[in-house]
């Protein structure tokens, strides 16, 4: 009976236990956006980086920034990386959001047909043009702003037709029902694929200009230590993605479901950058080019809105634990050049 009796106490102790690790798992919903780009939300997950930090992460598709910033704002999603043009432009409203970190930079082209881009030498080129773009994409705030700098009115001037997504810009330039579309990466290779040509890339509008931002609310932003564990895993994934590109275009694959070859060109392509840095000296130019070029009516707050502390913080403890390793210690510099 005393052994049958501990027998029973230690199945039980045991089904305890790993009912206590179930709980004590942080549980997050993470919005991402279909995009090479967010590729490293991909790795961290199929690459066991979230359960290797206590996190039980779900990735949840949208096709736009200004769904998933809204879906953050509601309280549906716990973080995600939904543009820098779209927490800017709901900063400046008031919205009680934070940034903690970043995903992507760059990355965004403008596209047209063969007969449209020998047209499209540069930005002054765009006057009186019908433009298609996916509402508050970074790209759109960075070409309104190049608009704007070359005395073109993107308001009277153009024409600019916000859709739901890049396939749609897509097809709006190769029907004519446009004569341009800024689309993001891996589109911009689709789009070339399909016979159409990129014009102009954004980065050759404003050099290292920042994208997707980590965005969660002020109020979750109190619970600090599940925050740097999330940013350790996307750290992790940083560092994973630069070292292991065959794997790590099979983790992308499994939630972007193009061709592999494409994957890889778009993920490692020149014009992407792959920091997770906050990047608060980008944000805040950023922000002023949407400011001068009339997309928002204020500058928000961003010393406020921007805590680079919980990026620090986790990227410090990493290269604490790998002192050696000089990819920390390149992120630790890069830091100091970005945020101080």
């Amino acid at each position: 009976m005393q052994q049958k009796y501990s027998i029973k106490a230690l199945v039980a102790a045991l089904a305890l236990a790993g009912g206590l690790s179930s709980a004590l798992a942080d549980t997050l919903k993470v919005g991402y956006l279909p995009v090479t780009g967010h590729g490293k939300f991909f790795v961290a997950k199929e690459q066991g980086l979230f359960a290797k930090e206590g996190l039980d992460v779900e990735l949840i598709e949208f096709q736009n920034s200004a769904d998933g910033l809204n879906a953050i704002i509601a309280g549906k999603l716990d973080v995600g990386a939904f543009g820098t043009t779209a927490p800017v432009a709901h900063l400046s409203k008031g919205a009680k959001i934070k940034i903690i970190g970043g995903i992507m930079g760059g990355d965004a082209a403008l596209i047209a047909t063969p007969a449209n881009a020998g047209k499209i030498a540069g930005i002054a080129d765009l006057k009186g043009k019908k433009i298609a773009t996916v509402r508050m994409a970074s790209g759109d705030a960075v070409l309104r702003g190049a608009l704007k700098d070359k005395g073109i009115n993107w308001k009277t001037d153009v024409q600019i037709f916000e859709l739901k997504n890049p396939p749609a810009v897509i097809e709006a330039v190769k029907s004519g029902q446009v004569d341009a579309g800024l689309v993001w990466g891996p589109h911009d290779l689709r789009a070339e694929d399909q016979g159409l040509k990129i014009v102009i890339h954004s980065t050759d509008l404003q050099p290292a200009h920042p994208c997707c931002r980590l965005v969660v609310t002020e109020a979750s932003l109190k619970d600090e230590a599940t925050w740097e564990k999330f940013v350790r895993a996307i750290l992790k994934a940083e560092k994973f993605a630069a070292e292991n590109k065959k794997e790590t275009i099979e983790s992308i694959a499994k939630y972007i479901k193009l061709d592999q070859q494409l994957l890889w060109r778009g993920y490692y392509s020149q014009y992407l950058d792959q920091s997770s840095d906050p990047n608060v000296k980008g944000v805040k130019r950023f922000a002023d080019v949407m400011v001068n070029s009339e997309f928002i009516t204020s500058k928000p707050d961003l010393n406020a809105a921007i805590d680079a502390r919980i990026y620090e913080k986790a990227l410090n403890q990493l290269a604490r634990e790998n002192p050696t390793d000089p990819f920390w210690k390149k992120l630790q510099k890069e830091f100091k050049q970005k945020d101080a």
